[in-house]
């Protein structure tokens, strides 16, 4: 075989994934972008061929849409930061676990994602509603009735029921490939099972952590049906703009505009996330 055959064979084997990447991710995107320069007449629609930078002004003009951007992030990184300090543990003890029982634990990790999105939404409706099931204990401890539909609070339980798997996982992985032998070695050499924890488990385990951490940020801050039926219509989010301006206002470019500077902030946040925890992380290592 050729150099030039060795070289090549390597995109040749790539290319139907390539293909699909772009035609499934790039494409979509590139048509987004240039929708969001699109005039839009609100008697006419969309004007295809004329374009204008009215929807970024528009966007970056008005403190509404900031206010919107800074409830979904911090809301996203509360969900997140939720995420691992529960889902950390749990995967420590899932990983020491024997079957059957971590078997059984990790199905019951896994059961949710097994139902919709929208379905488990309702359920936590009817959970945090007026009359629902949480309001019913609270009544029964002298508290209430406490509102927590249609609030922050009821978004970031539900977010955090929802993604919570997708912290597990990651660090479950992580926990596979530490060698129990370390541990022991400084559990041996006097190390309290704390010290352990931070010195020997935390270090090795953080690229699960980072990716688990990253996978709940993204997908709560572009998360919509959970925002759209316990946020209600005042309590909105960026997704949920996004749907407005699509199917309410018929606006398209605005909401191509505004999905596109929501993925340009998430990937902002998640690599600035990302170079910070992996610096340390390397630190820690040496």
């Amino acid at each position: 075989m050729s150099a030039l055959a060795r070289k090549s064979t390597p995109w040749w084997l790539s290319a139907p994934a390539l293909v699909l990447f772009t035609v499934l991710l790039l494409v979509p995107l590139g048509l987004t972008a240039v929708l969001s320069f699109n005039v839009y007449d609100p008697t006419l629609g969309v004007k295809s061929g004329e374009f204008t930078l009215t929807h970024y002004t528009h966007l970056f003009t008005d403190s509404y849409y900031y206010g919107i951007f800074w409830r979904t992030f911090w809301i996203s990184a509360l969900v997140a930061l939720i995420c691992v300090l529960i889902g950390t543990p749990e995967a420590y003890v899932l990983s020491r676990m024997r079957n059957p029982w971590r078997s059984i634990l990790l199905l019951v990790v896994l059961a949710p994602l097994l139902v919709s999105v929208v379905v488990r939404a309702f359920g936590w409706s009817m959970l945090l509603g007026p009359e629902g099931l949480v309001n019913g204990l609270l009544g029964l401890v002298g508290i209430g009735p406490v509102k927590i539909l249609y609030t922050e609070t009821a978004i970031v339980i539900a977010l955090v029921h929802v993604m919570l798997p997708f912290m597990v996982i990651p660090v479950w992985t992580s926990l596979q490939k530490l060698d129990a032998g370390v541990e022991n070695a400084a559990l041996s050499l006097g190390a309290t099972p704390l010290t352990t924890l931070r010195r020997i488990v935390l270090p090795q385990v953080m690229p699960g952590i980072l990716s688990g951490s990253l996978i709940v940020f993204g997908l709560a801050a572009s998360s919509f049906a959970i925002p759209g039926l316990l946020g209600g219509r005042r309590l909105k989010m960026v997704a949920t703009v996004v749907y407005d301006e699509y199917l309410h206002e018929l606006n398209w470019p605005l909401g191509a505009a505004i999905a596109l500077v929501l993925l340009a902030a998430n990937l902002v946040v998640m690599l600035s996330y990302n170079r910070l925890v992996e610096g340390r992380y390397k630190k820690a290592l040496g």
